[in-house]
């Protein structure tokens, strides 16, 4: 399907949607009741960038398909237009399709516009294809059984929301039986990301190194490194949001003489996380690089990740993101060194979000699951078993020797 027109952004960054509404003098269409619904509910999610983000996303896509193509409004919507907008959304026009992410809106003569450069939709490519030289393209562009997934449980939230406000009477969505068609269902639990023990030996061993070589850039990037791995951070808890600001005196020592992490998380969710020897180790180290004691005492309320350049502690994401990559990509280097080249094609494919994986997935093999899970903040223990591949060993071992032919 092919489309005349290229949408233009409908709501600004979370920093910027207190004090900024769109024009509708901008847009070819525009439907102001279905845009202020929306607005309230993606206000009612600023407390959680990254789940903003989310939603933001597939909202503004979602009501872009609505108005332009569909010609249709949020409340008169039935479960063959959800069908028929994730047909779209899996062949989208070309027009939708960008292969960078620029800011939505540009400022200009004082007024924040929407740039003309944004797109709905955006076409990547993995990580290990950019190391070989491939670009994304348009033409190539794909939408992963997890990206639709996402699709449907987001639109159903807002469907959800809608109703409580009474503007829609109606959830299409969950009318939906048949989704199968649309995500391919898989047997047993879905896979965990997570680096093999070789591969996290040498991630850490090379973080330990770059750390004594150049202690200026890459102190923080070990003590980064051990945080995520050795307390199942998220990023979005190591770095500073208007939610949560990680402190030294989130380090807290007990009556027993106990060392805890406290974290906010996923869904606002406060946790305690026991700190092992060994992260206070690094707890250690990092400090007294910054100059300061050993330990945090209640009262220090320094930034955890400090910015390399003025105040605060880091905000972003992506710096936090890069910092691991980096230590990522040089430790690749000294597996294809050593001849590990197996190790290093899959390293490739890592993200900073598997150094949670691989922590978890060593301590469930020694730790009580019940403490794993609260350190995890997993919701429940059934979440924590995915980490267990005891029985999937098991099964393993159990059809090694199975012969197609006996020997005769």
């Amino acid at each position: 399907m092919e489309s005349s027109f290229v949408p233009l952004a409908l709501f600004d960054s979370l920093s910027e949607l207190k004090n900024h509404r769109v024009i509708p003098e901008h847009y070819a269409y525009f439907h102001e009741p279905d845009y202020e619904i929306t607005f309230r509910f993606l206000k009612s999610y600023q407390g959680s960038a990254g789940t903003f983000n989310s939603y933001r996303r597939e909202i503004e896509r979602f009501l872009h398909w609505c108005w332009g193509i569909a010609k249709k409004e949020l409340n008169t919507l039935r479960r063959e237009d959800i069908e028929t907008y994730l047909h779209f959304c899996q062949k989208p026009p070309l027009s939708w399709i960008g292969t960078t992410k620029p800011p939505r809106f540009i400022l200009k003569e004082g007024q924040r516009i929407p740039n003309s450069e944004w797109r709905p939709f955006v076409a990547t490519v993995s990580k290990s294809a950019h190391r070989r030289g491939d670009e994304p393209s348009i033409h190539r562009f794909a939408l992963s059984d997890v990206a639709l997934k996402e699709i449907l449980a987001i639109l159903s939230t807002f469907f959800h929301f809608m109703i409580q406000e009474e503007y829609v009477f109606m959830n299409p969505v969950a009318l939906i039986r048949q989704k199968s068609q649309f995500i391919r269902r898989t047997q047993g639990p879905p896979k965990i990301r997570r680096l093999s023990e070789l591969q996290w030996q040498y991630v850490i061993s090379t973080a330990n190194a770059l750390a004594e070589q150049e202690p200026h850039k890459h102190e923080r990037t070990l003590f980064i490194m051990s945080c995520l791995y050795s307390m199942y951070l998220r990023i979005s808890e190591l770095a500073s949001s208007p939610r949560w600001q990680p402190r030294m005196n989130d380090f807290m020592q007990d009556a027993d003489g106990h060392w805890w992490f406290h974290t906010v998380g996923k869904g606002n969710k406060a946790r305690e996380i026991a700190v092992s020897d060994a992260t206070l180790e690094s707890l250690k180290r990092w400090r007294t690089y910054l100059g300061l004691s050993r330990l945090p005492s209640p009262a220090d309320t320094s930034p955890l990740i400090p910015k390399r350049v003025g105040t605060g502690g880091i905000q972003s994401t992506n710096v936090i993101r890069d910092i691991v990559q980096y230590c990522f990509d040089a430790a690749i280097v000294q597996l294809e060194k050593d001849g590990l080249q197996e190790d290093a094609e899959s390293l490739l494919a890592a993200t900073v979000h598997w150094l949670r994986h691989t922590g978890i997935s060593d301590d469930v093999k020694r730790r009580p699951r019940e403490h794993v899970r609260d350190d995890a903040g997993h919701y429940s223990s059934a979440t924590t078993d995915r980490y267990i591949n005891v029985e999937k060993r098991a099964r393993y071992e159990s059809a090694k020797n199975k012969v197609i032919m006996e020997d005769e």
